[in-house]
């Protein structure tokens, strides 16, 4: 297991019981006591949990998301499930927008064989990977575009949005709680998934389950705005009971 990936899980660990001691951990994840306490403390500079005396807890904000390089080997099986589960929603001849992300990016990879399908997206690896796909047209939003996640973004990519109207939308978020909604730490980045939220009928959001319940600053959504929650198998009834009582369709893969 790369570090990476081992300290992604870690969070989701101590996400899911709340609270850890440093044996528990290395025993979870078949590593010495010394490489769980660095991992602890790379972990706590970041903001995601809070060291205590002999363990950790989980601090439910998020601050910041991690880089694409990292967020891409992160949930990695779980991301798949849930692109392959969310292709199976879209119908031929729809109309669809597909949200930036690593998780939307297997969303994407299962809809190359698709007939008759629009799908816009601000990501350049999702057209890039439908670029060859004979019965999808793709549509790129155009912006501002940022390097580090292969993402546009920005006023123009706004306004494009403004015009469209299609019947589904596929959103990515590091934030989604069950009475607050869609989140996000970065206030540059709401106004566009806001634009993609308001041009479809239907919200359908992928999210593995390490951002369920989490916090974040900036508002993107209601949680009413949200139709579908497709996530992974292994979240409790704990952390999902409350988005079904908040009247969204929970989908588990």
């Amino acid at each position: 297991m790369l570090a990476a990936e081992r300290k992604f899980r870690i969070v989701d660990y101590v996400r899911q019981h709340r609270v850890a001691t440093i044996s528990q951990l290395a025993q979870q994840f078949d590593v010495h006591d010394a490489t769980i306490r660095r991992d602890l403390e790379e972990l706590e500079q970041k903001g995601l949990v809070k060291r205590t005396h002999g363990g950790v807890t989980i601090d439910q904000w998020t601050h910041d998301e991690p880089s694409f390089q990292e967020r891409a080997v992160q949930q990695l099986d779980q991301k798949m499930r849930i692109g392959k589960m969310a292709a199976s929603l879209v119908q031929d001849g729809e109309h669809i927008i597909i949200d930036s992300g690593t998780t939307t990016l297997h969303l994407a990879k299962h809809l190359v064989h698709r007939s008759n399908i629009t799908v816009v997206t601000n990501d350049m690896n999702i057209a890039m990977e439908l670029r060859d796909a004979p019965g999808v047209k793709v549509i790129m939003t155009g912006g501002e575009l940022y390097p580090s996640s292969f993402m546009f973004n920005g006023m123009f990519t706004e306004h494009v949005l403004k015009s469209l109207h299609v019947q589904k939308a596929f959103i990515g978020t590091p934030v989604i709680h069950p009475k607050y909604g869609l989140m996000h730490p970065e206030a540059q980045l709401v106004p566009t998934k806001q634009g993609m939220i308001a041009a479809a009928e239907q919200i359908i959001v992928v999210a593995d389950d390490s951002k369920l319940g989490c916090l974040s600053l900036h508002t993107v959504a209601p949680i009413g705005a949200v139709h579908t929650l497709i996530t992974g198998e292994g979240a409790s009834e704990a952390a999902v009971g409350p988005f079904r009582d908040s009247g969204v369709e929970v989908i588990l893969v």
